[in-house]
């Protein structure tokens, strides 16, 4: 369990996340035309998993913004967006703002992906939603980068999980 703090109010999640050097547990997520997303659908690209608690926050915005942007310039990298939102949720978003380097997949019907990585909030008010995580991998889904934001209002780290790749 890792204690992250909302608002400076400490608050859990359900495990601690995965190892640098580990392998990215595979997952099932949930795209915006509502099929199905799995780790072998991106096998050969280098990932950037940018987790956040919702698009409709301001920060969780800002992150998607900030990662759209740096994507256009990364060679074979997708940057997958990934929170409890509703798929159509997170296409209006995407649509209103014209980011179209990123890739949103929800897991909105069990939250396995947060359950299985160690990233799901257990307490407080943004219980059964993701901490704000970054996790970064090389073609094959081996981990080269973790962040657990500590403070869930704060921006990831952007710079530290870019200059992996």
């Amino acid at each position: 369990m890792a204690t992250v703090t909302l608002g400076g109010n400490p608050i859990h999640t359900n495990g601690e996340l995965p190892k640098v050097g580990d392998s990215l547990n595979d997952f099932i997520l949930i795209q915006n035309d509502l099929s199905t997303a799995s780790l072998n659908d991106f096998k050969g690209s280098k990932l950037v998993l940018n987790i956040f608690p919702s698009i409709d926050t301001g920060t969780c915005a800002t992150s998607v913004r900030q990662f759209n942007e740096k994507a256009s310039s990364l060679d074979n990298t997708k940057v997958l967006c990934i929170s409890r939102d509703l798929p159509f949720a997170q296409k209006r978003f995407c649509g209103a703002e014209g980011l179209d380097n990123v890739i949103n997949l929800s897991d909105f019907k069990e939250g396995s992906f947060g359950k299985n990585n160690g990233l799901e909030i257990v307490d407080g008010p943004l219980a059964g939603l993701h901490s704000r995580v970054v996790i970064v991998t090389d073609e094959n889904g081996k981990i080269l980068h973790t962040e657990q934001v500590s403070e869930i209002a704060n921006e990831p780290n952007y710079e530290a999980a870019l200059a992996v790749l």
